[in-house]
């Protein structure tokens, strides 16, 4: 069974390789074709084969029918990766070795922010109210449109100030402009960026995110998890703590939110994980994106759920699909992010102190963004763990001091 990676496979530890063992246990060998990162036996326990970072999507399946694979299962993130993988099963269905991946079609609907807006609004889910704005028609490329720039002004008056750009294929926070004024759009629309973007109005809350993995007639919900706040500044996706945990009255709203997105997932055709990113606000959830691919708190929702989204996804490649419904939480999951690499005797006394899921580097892009953590609890040991942090604090100085703060406040409010 291939596995197709586009980032480093460490952002998958500890589950990737708990999958990979029970694939092995049952007399089946795993593959890993990834494109970025490293990876060795304590990362992969199975065949690897580094690609070239600009791979075909024909070149990366004829890679995998080489090897001799018998399904195959996209884990790649983020959006771009995804198209990548979903043009890679068309190849590799029809060569006969099915794929765990959204079918193209759907997925390049939710790759596109507009495109996914109006799929949303039609299935009766909440988005920001918003617009599209062309770059072809801003550049003045092809059909000249006078009035363009005024349309774009008109309906910005309608929505109110502020407002924020984002670029239609883009994610992880990159490329967000916030408009606050209207002198700040006709900069904007004097100096437009190189590529379309949905310009909507900046909802302020608490932003969150969801998995749902399956296929149709069969998805499994996670559990919801938290992951900073919601403003007219975008942030770096590790920047805050992100964590999963009771939160009763969300919970609550969020049940029929899930019915409607499972909903939706069914018409899509969607086949394997896709990630939901909403805000949570007076009481209602709003959908920001759904990406049609694990998302950067799956280890976080595992974790907390004690299921392993990617032994699922290895399942549905074996034609058993996870079972339906919401899954529940088995307790608290919690992470952050160290700037600076951690000691390994300071990883070794938080071991000793408190359940560790996972605690590795954090590469992007090549660039390392210090040790992300991930811990575990149940509930009725928050002040228990609480006070074995506050202990490794002040013998260590990690957590760092803003860090412990926040976990102090989530934990013992």
């Amino acid at each position: 069974m291939a596995f197709l990676r586009s980032v480093g496979i460490r952002r998958a530890d500890p589950y990737i390789q708990q999958a990979v063992r029970g694939l092995a246990a049952d007399g089946i060998e795993a593959g890993l074709f990834h494109t970025s990162g490293s990876a060795g036996d304590d990362d992969f326990p199975g065949y690897r084969e580094r690609l070239d970072r600009e791979v075909t999507p024909r070149e990366l399946a004829d890679a995998v029918a080489a090897w001799g694979a018998d399904a195959a299962v996209s884990i790649s993130l983020p959006c771009e990766n995804a198209v990548r993988d979903a043009a890679a099963k068309a190849f590799l269905d029809a060569a006969g070795i099915p794929t765990v991946m959204t079918p193209l079609a759907s997925t390049m609907l939710l790759v596109d922010k507009w495109e996914t807006k109006q799929l949303c609004k039609q299935a009766g889910l909440k988005v920001p109210d918003g617009f599209r704005a062309d770059s072809d028609l801003l550049a003045e490329r092809g059909l000249p449109v006078p009035g363009y720039r005024d349309a774009l002004r008109v309906q910005a008056e309608r929505i109110g100030y502020p407002l924020m750009s984002k670029p239609v294929w883009d994610s992880t926070s990159m490329g967000i402009r916030t408009l606050r004024s209207p002198a700040d759009l006709d900069a904007y629309l004097a100096s437009p960026p190189e590529v379309s973007a949905v310009v909507e109005q900046v909802v302020e809350g608490d932003l969150c995110s969801v998995d749902i993995v399956g296929r149709p007639g069969s998805y499994r919900v996670l559990p919801l998890c938290w992951t900073g706040r919601a403003g007219t500044e975008p942030v770096f996706t590790f920047a805050d703590l992100r964590w999963c945990g009771p939160r009763a009255e969300a919970d609550a709203a969020f049940v029929d939110v899930a019915r409607t997105l499972v909903t939706l997932c069914g018409n899509l055709g969607v086949y394997g994980s896709v990630n939901v990113d909403m805000v949570y606000t007076g009481g209602r959830f709003v959908v920001l994106e759904i990406n049609p691919r694990i998302g950067g708190a799956t280890t976080l929702s595992c974790a907390a759920s004690g299921t392993n989204t990617f032994t699922s996804l290895a399942r549905m490649a074996r034609g058993i699909p996870p079972a339906g419904g919401m899954v529940q939480r088995a307790g608290w999951a919690i992470e952050f992010l160290a700037e600076d690499r951690i000691p390994p005797a300071v990883v070794a006394g938080l071991r000793e102190r408190v359940t560790v899921v996972t605690a590795h580097e954090l590469v992007i892009d090549g660039a390392s963004h210090g040790d992300i953590v991930v811990v575990t609890l149940a509930e009725g040991e928050e002040g228990k763990t609480v006070r074995a942090l506050t202990e490794l604090h002040q013998a260590t100085g990690f957590p760092a001091a803003e860090v412990m703060g926040k976990i102090s406040s989530l934990l013992s409010p």
